[in-house]
């Protein structure tokens, strides 16, 4: 066992792309910065999450897009080789290395300190390696919590029961005849997707409804696929009790009494941050907690003031402002600007849309669910809208009607919709359903984080036939329904 010390001006716990993009950002700036982690580096979205699910997605979709045009679904001869995808998602998670990820860090300049980190007291950070010798680091500026999140486990009796995390799922060596999923979210409808046309006899229990958080016409959708595609979902479905016959299958029983045998189980009903044993209780934090943060990520302490004398940040999942991956990288830079300037007594330039400001968190957050068919969104819903009191007007366009889609695909089902702030002539939210809609999504976030006007948008003209009419084609509607509803307001004025 050894112990050793050592002196940065800013450390960052956790190497996921949060905290590798904190660190990078700190260094461009001229100052000096130390990463620690204590599994991969490159985190749950290289090898867990975002790169794996979507490799295990992607051939079934391409292989649909085949089925749906004339020419090339004669051409079509077989089924999905499942074992070649599984060694392509093999080769997107990197095989479970992290050589790759090192490598860029080294190259970076910035050290990386294997082990576990805790707090000991303020900017003074410990890290214990897996042979038991530690390094105190000690942070000249500050300190950044990039930890993120684990998947949540209900506390039902039988948890114990090998239940598969979203980790055991997106890596799976093979494919269950029967897999049971707990949960109607992301995670959940994008892993009903892969598994039931990977094989698996799927049942989804969802019992908060598929991807309710979104657009409720999305998951609506969504659920008409999964069942054309032999899933069955049960909505409003509660489990109240898992078992497993030794290493056998698995019943789930639900609160109307039903019973769901099954040779895995997948939960996937939220996720907890990865916040209890980093030593917040040094700092007068509770383990376990998410974390608060003001508009500069700065960690608050329970009477809403910033721990210390503001040493201490929180970046990505842990402070739950938008748990997506590229939303806690958009954080990772700004923080780390942030940091810069403030350890060189520079003003902060965080008003809406500032440089240093983190506005799109609260207004422009994109997401792309890969379901079939797939969801792309941003901004706020209609509804999220609503109760924000926004005075909006809300347009829908059937996205199958568009000439670029009826190209694209025989029978191209899909929706889109826009959500108009009225008072500013402004598009708040967009959200785009059907094949391939994920490509459309960033102009509608150029659209919403640009605060485009409505009439400025009819000049940028789309590009025919292409999906992205479906712009031109919800303006036009925007336009119609907004002239027909003054003149109901001129004859009644009258």
């Amino acid at each position: 066992m050894s112990t050793t010390r050592d002196t940065v001006d800013v450390i960052v716990i956790g190497a996921g792309p949060v905290g590798e993009n904190v660190a990078d950002r700190i260094v461009r700036n001229g100052l000096t910065a130390a990463i620690i982690e204590r599994e991969l580096v490159g985190g749950e979205c290289s090898y867990w999450a975002c790169m794996p699910t979507k490799a295990l997605l992607r051939s079934a979709s391409a292989l649909r897009a085949a089925q749906r045009l004339p020419g090339a679904r004669e051409a079509v001869t077989g089924g999905i080789d499942v074992a070649a995808v599984l060694r392509r998602r093999d080769g997107f998670a990197s095989n479970w290395s992290d050589d790759g990820q090192v490598s860029w860090l080294r190259s970076a300049g910035i050290p990386l300190y294997r082990g576990h980190g805790r707090l000991t007291g303020p900017r003074v950070v410990e890290v214990t390696d897996a042979g038991g010798g530690t390094v105190t680091l000690t942070a000249r500026h500050a300190v950044v919590i990039a930890t993120g999140s684990s998947a949540l486990l209900p506390n039902l009796p039988g948890r114990e029961a090998a239940a598969w995390s979203s980790r055991e799922a997106v890596s799976a060596a093979s494919v269950p005849r029967r897999l049971g999923i707990v949960g109607g979210g992301v995670v959940a409808s994008e892993m009903a997707t892969a598994f039931a046309a990977l094989g698996s006899t799927v049942t989804v229990l969802a019992r908060d409804g598929v991807l309710p958080t979104h657009e409720p016409f999305a998951g609506e959708q969504v659920v008409e696929a999964l069942r054309e595609a032999g899933v069955t979902v049960q909505l409003g479905a509660e489990v109240t009790e898992v078992h497993r016959d030794g290493q056998g299958e698995v019943s789930l029983t639900l609160a109307d009494g039903g019973v769901v045998v099954v040779d895995e189980v997948l939960v996937a009903i939220g996720r907890a941050p990865n916040t209890q044993d980093i030593g917040l209780d040094t700092v007068g934090l509770k383990p376990g907690s998410w974390l608060e943060v003001d508009g500069t990520l700065r960690v608050l302490d329970e009477s809403g003031s910033p721990v210390g004398d503001g040493w201490l940040y929180a970046a990505g999942d842990t402070n739950r402002r938008a748990m997506v991956t590229h939303q806690g990288k958009y954080q990772a830079r700004v923080v780390g600007d942030i940091i810069a300037a403030r350890a060189r007594g520079l003003d902060i330039d965080n008003r809406p849309w500032g440089r240093q400001a983190l506005t799109a968190d609260e207004r422009a957050v994109p997401q792309v669910v890969f379901t079939e068919p797939e969801v792309a969104a941003v901004g706020l819903t209609a509804s999220a809208a609503a109760a924000a009191g926004l005075r909006t007007h809300v347009i829908d366009y059937d996205l199958g009607a568009v000439a670029g889609s009826a190209l694209h695909a025989d029978g191209y089902r899909g929706r889109a919709r826009m959500v108009v702030d009225e008072d500013r002539g402004v598009v708040v939210g967009m959200t785009f359903v059907g094949q391939d809609v994920a490509e459309l999504l960033h102009a509608a976030t150029i659209a919403v984080a640009a605060e485009v006007p409505v009439d400025r948008l009819w000049h940028a003209v789309p590009a025919f036939p292409t999906v992205s009419e479906i712009w031109l084609r919800l303006l036009e509607t925007y336009e119609s329904q907004t002239r027909s509803r003054l003149g109901s307001q001129q004859a009644e004025a009258a």
